[in-house]
């Protein structure tokens, strides 16, 4: 079986680490099969993915082929069947959905004109300028079932606890995209009625006064909806988000449903989230949002992230950083974090020299995800190909099933025509990096300090509002300012530039459990329950480092002062950044790292208890406070800062909170981490995104303490370097300044190291040598210490136990 326990992957009973690659058979000849598979397994993938689109199965007069009788290409049971022969798994994404770059998102043309009623409406009635459906709707429904009825078979039949290589089933895709990025809800009159029952259902007596017109008349609710008028506007921007989420959910559990009916058991469902923008990551996080009662809890699901972030820079990492933060947050005890689709190749998309991302971004992301215990990496796409053309033209000006034109994947390792593209080495040569250290990095999980970035679904319930509605665009754009990361990202950037390790916490759950620190970044929108939920943080003597505006808001726009008064603070009015005003602020006592600095805008704070002050803006005005609340603390910053790791680690310090790597670098932008696994066996990961070389120190080792000097990490490089590792029972390496290349019974490979000489500690009962040249052991209490020249790989030869 394979199972989902304790956030690892376990198959046929052992923690494993998935490396899949995306090549879509049905782009590719039938005849070219075989060679793209040769391709895939030498990137060191272990798995096949493929979205199954019903569009390209399904004939014109509504048979669907998947045996092959009217193309080899539609022959679906004969590529998963390749796949195994070649010792591969498979990973199967039937849709109905698909996105893909497929017309229609991968939906036939008939459904739209046959079923009408499924199209999408949105605000004011307008058609949905996407391809989107109600998902709900009955007959599209009984459509998704015909299809599933057809696909599911062919894959049930080659699960993986059936001896077959299929580990896993994707449900959809993207649910909920199309909406979001058109701000157009599926406000279709099923929709309408079903929202209205759920609104009875919620709000019970209390909804005549939450809508106070007659929202029993059909046409009536209707009209309110899709035209709000500024009385109800707030109410119903929460109202309608929330909705979906269930109606998401209850779309996914009939899926799911079918699909066990049709013998999908015993083999994750995985839930694919939406929501990367512009190489922005913050917006992932409202896929979260929208999906968030789609995975979380349910046994046997498991979310993976859909990101394109472009070249990694710093802040780019960052952002990846977050999205796999957002995910984890709403994951349960169980689910581990897996990414569904994993930006791979040089970024030009549409066939132009438009990115040419260079080739260090795929390894800076693999090892990253790797670092924050990804279980599953999905590169997405390895493999382009040809777009068949669709077999009932339609006229619109190429008439294949993709809107990319002839070729598709044009960015990818593996170029359309099968050819090793521009990233083709930099993804094997990181891939098997992976698979070297599969063994350990399929148990580990990442060390996090005592603090912990408070993370809101709700701040992220922003992909609906009129655009006529004053009140719902305050309300969003308040949150979008504010939310995640914080003003500039400054907030998760400096934890993560200054050190710390930290996961990130779901406020709306009430039984979370929160650290020492909670570092929340908000405006004046917060959810009276998560503002319930700090109060009684500090009540119990937590802290709480709260950067943005001061929180006077719930979620529907009403006065909620809760957690102002307990921090007794009240905000001022904003005055911004212009071309006549340049507010600057300065630090002062815990807070003096930041010397004088101009900000984009500063607020005023004023306090009704004992405080003291912590940044002052060049006027005098405090916009910076140390307070007691409860039994705890809080710092409260109005102003917005940039990036600054050595202010933000001083306040939580102050906050009381320690980065326990004890790490420093001498190039910002660098990160550093470490995950063991529950035998104490982990990783020093040390990520340098930036184009500059950086001497890196971190806390030293206990059992080997010369190895915490310092380490030189060349631009745009990173390294997994060991910490307690058991290659097997006879030998542990303590640490290095080096990583693994390969390991067997007899040898041990280091790859060249992090500084001026190879330096690995070594506790083993079996005699070692080594025959590279200048390689010099020395005993060092219970360990022997291993050196090199750095000029090659350092090989250690172990000999018989003694």
């Amino acid at each position: 079986m394979i199972e989902i326990r304790r956030r690892e992957l376990l198959v046929d009973g052992r923690p494993t680490l998935v490396m899949a690659g995306e090549v879509h058979y049905f782009r590719v000849p039938r005849a070219e099969w075989e060679q793209r598979l040769d391709l895939l397994v030498e990137t060191g993938c272990d798995t096949v993915a493929s979205y199954i689109p019903w569009l390209f199965h399904e004939l014109p007069d509504g048979r669907i082929d998947l045996t092959g009788e009217t193309a080899p290409e539609r022959d679906l049971g004969a590529w998963i069947d390749l796949c195994a022969a070649r010792g591969l798994r498979f990973f199967a994404r039937p849709g109905p959905f698909v996105m893909a770059e497929l017309k229609n998102e991968g939906l036939p043309y008939r459904l739209y004109t046959e079923h009408p009623e499924i199209v999408g409406v949105g605000w004011d009635a307008v058609p949905a300028p996407t391809r989107t459906v109600d998902y709900l709707a009955p007959a599209y429904l009984a459509e998704v079932d015909r299809w599933y009825a057809a696909v599911l078979p062919v894959l049930a039949s080659r699960l993986q606890p059936h001896g077959g290589p299929v580990i896993g089933v994707q449900l959809d895709n993207e649910i909920g995209m199309l909406a979001w990025v058109s701000n157009s809800p599926d406000l279709t009159d099923h929709l309408l009625a079903d929202l209205h029952g759920w609104c009875v259902r919620t709000h019970g007596d209390r909804l005549d006064d939450r809508y106070p017109f007659d929202h029993r008349d059909p046409d009536r609710w209707a009209a309110a909806v899709r035209s709000p008028e500024e009385g109800w506007a707030g109410a119903l921007r929460v109202d309608l988000g929330r909705f979906m989420r269930g109606r998401f959910g209850r779309y996914v559990d009939h899926l799911a449903a079918v699909a066990r009916e049709h013998g999908i058991t015993d083999v994750p469902f995985m839930i694919n989230i939406h929501g990367t923008e512009g190489g922005d990551g913050i917006p992932f996080a409202i896929g979260v949002s929208q999906l968030a009662e789609s995975w979380p809890g349910r046994r046997g699901f498991v979310a993976g992230s859909d990101h394109y972030l472009g070249e990694v820079t710093g802040a780019v990492a960052a952002d990846l950083h977050f999205v796999n933060l957002a995910m984890g947050a709403l994951n349960d005890a169980d689910q581990p974090l897996t990414s569904l689709e994993f930006e791979a190749g040089t970024g030009d998309y549409s066939g132009g020299l438009d990115a040419l991302n260079d080739p260090a971004s795929v390894d800076l992301k693999t090892r990253l995800c790797l670092a924050q215990g990804n279980r599953m990496i999905n590169y997405y796409l390895l493999a382009g190909g040809i777009n068949p053309k669709l077999d009932q033209p339609v006229g619109d000006g190429n008439d294949r099933i993709s809107f990319t034109g002839e070729r598709h994947g044009t960015a990818a390792p593996i170029g359309p025509r099968g050819e090793r593209g521009l990233a083709f080495a930099a993804t094997a040569r990181v891939t098997h990096a992976a698979q070297m250290h599969a063994r350990w990095l399929a148990s580990q999980a990442e060390q996090h300090d005592d603090v912990t970035l408070g993370f809101w679904p709700d701040a992220f319930m922003t992909e609906y509002h009129h655009p006529r509605s004053a009140l719902m665009t305050e309300l969003v754009e308040d949150l979008r300012t504010f939310r995640g990361p914080g003003p500039r990202k400054a907030l998760q950037r400096s934890l993560l530039f200054g050190g710390f390790r930290f996961g990130a916490t779901n406020l709306q759950d009430a039984d979370a459990p929160l650290p020492r620190v909670v570092a929340l970044a908000a405006g004046r929108v917060l959810g009276a329950d998560v503002q319930q939920q700090l109060v009684e943080h500090l009540d119990g003597g937590g802290s709480l480092l709260l950067l943005g505006r001061v929180p006077e808001l719930d979620t529907d726009g009403r006065p909620c002062p809760v957690l102002a008064e307990r921090l007794g603070v009240r905000g001022g009015a904003v005055r911004w950044g212009t071309s006549d005003y340049y507010p600057s602020v300065v630090g002062r006592g815990v807070a003096a790292a930041l010397e004088e600095t101009r900000v984009g805008w500063v607020a005023g704070l004023s306090c009704t208890g004992g405080s003291t002050p912590l940044l002052t803006d060049l006027e005098g005005t405090v916009c910076g406070v140390e307070v007691t609340a409860g039994a705890g603390r809080a710092v409260v910053i109005t102003a917005e800062i940039p990036t600054s790791p050595a202010l933000v680690t001083d306040l939580v310090r102050e906050l009381g909170a320690e980065p326990g790597l004890g790490f420093a670098t001498t190039v910002p932008g660098v990160i550093a981490t470490d995950s063991r696994d529950r035998q104490g066996q982990g990783f020093l990961h040390l990520i340098n995104p930036t184009g500059f070389d950086a001497e890196v120190t971190v806390a030293p080792v206990s059992d080997a303490p010369a190895a915490s000097r310092p380490y030189v990490l060349p631009a745009r490089t990173g390294a997994m370097l060991p910490r307690a590792l058991r290659l097997e029972d006879a030998t542990t390496v303590v640490a290095a300044n080096a990583e693994l290349a390969s390991w067997s019974d007899g040898e041990v490979v280091l790859a060249p190291p992090l500084g001026r000489r190879t330096e690995v500690w070594l506790r083993t009962d079996r005699p070692i040598s080594s025959p590279t040249a200048g390689a010099e052991l020395r005993d060092d209490a219970d360990l022997v210490l291993v050196t090199a020249p750095a000029a090659a790989p350092l090989v250690i030869t172990l000999g018989a136990t003694r």
